[in-house]
């Protein structure tokens, strides 16, 4: 069964320990708020409101967990960078993502959602930076706001700067949706094979 052929709400997480337990294999999207990071989530498991998204920049201030067929889990984190959220807030954000990612989870990559049309920010390789060693996808969204000259154009500027895989994607047109799909399967695949081997 593909892991993506069915997608269930698990849990949404506004402290530390209201997270679920660790265990199954969890691969993460993390993002500038209002960058289409619950876009995307809904766009890979084939799924129009599975992930809230909302045209209000801040409007993710919990971490979500959702379930796929095969018990592997998305985990949709809060957006970052957003200025007009009071800072006690923004720092409890920083606070509740710094502790899912120390918590032993089974983190097998980040998907980190950037704007394609302002790629790699100073916030973005700021958290690159704060990722370390974990596996990383740089999903260029809103692809479909350039032409195929500036697509080309940012991929070769991105590739210079950030030594990651990256996939130009829209969740209006799909572009690179199947792509990114298949790459995350083969991660949540590797996974299970390490955590179950034959």
């Amino acid at each position: 069964m593909k892991p993506f052929s069915h997608a269930s709400f698990v849990a949404s997480a506004g402290r530390p320990g209201d997270m679920p337990p660790p265990g199954p294999p969890e691969v993460a999207f993390a993002g500038r708020s209002n960058v289409g990071k619950s876009s995307a989530i809904n766009s890979i498991v084939g799924r129009k409101r599975l992930a809230y998204t909302s045209k209000t920049p801040g409007r993710t201030q919990t971490i979500n967990f959702y379930e796929l067929a095969d018990g592997s889990r998305l985990v949709d984190l809060p957006g970052y960078g957003y200025a007009r959220v009071p800072q006690p807030l923004r720092a409890q954000w920083g606070q509740l993502v710094g502790a899912y990612l120390r918590s032993g989870r089974a983190l097998v990559g980040v998907v980190v959602v950037m704007d394609a049309r302002h790629p790699l920010t100073p916030l973005d390789r700021q958290l690159l930076e704060w990722l370390g060693g974990v596996r990383v996808l740089l999903l260029l969204a809103k692809a479909d706001k350039l032409t195929r000259a500036e697509q080309a154009a940012t991929l070769k500027k991105v590739g210079a700067l950030a030594h990651n895989q990256m996939r130009l994607f829209s969740s209006l047109t799909r572009q690179g949706v199947e792509e990114c799909r298949r790459l995350l399967e083969d991660w949540l695949g590797q996974a299970a094979g390490i955590k179950n081997p034959r």
